[in-house]
């Protein structure tokens, strides 16, 4: 299966809003390619970040029949870091869909 940009990208503005439905309205996050997810500036806290993790892993094996991690030691020595916003998230996962 080939996988694009826009489809990775929709599953994590997917994850977002997920998040986002379970947040205030006067807490809500704004969902772009550059909303950042982590580190300085960052508009999740640890745990929302957990929580978009786990979604976005299970979105990603739903949409693309394929298992991801995440949060293995692969990520967290990558670089960038694909947390920091949605634009590296999303290069980071279009690797690991091409592995």
């Amino acid at each position: 299966m080939i996988t694009n940009e826009g489809e990775v990208l929709a599953a994590i503005y997917q994850a977002l809003a997920t998040l986002n439905e379970e947040r205030a309205d006067t807490d809500q996050i704004e969902i772009g390619p550059e909303t950042c997810l982590f580190g300085e500036g960052s508009v999740l806290d640890s745990l929302s970040l957990v929580s978009v993790i786990v979604d976005l892993e299970t979105l990603v094996s739903d949409k693309f029949g394929r298992t991801i991690s995440l949060t293995d030691d692969r990520a967290m020595n990558h670089v960038p870091v694909p947390f920091t916003d949605v634009g590296a998230l999303k290069s980071y996962i279009l690797e690991l869909l091409s592995a």
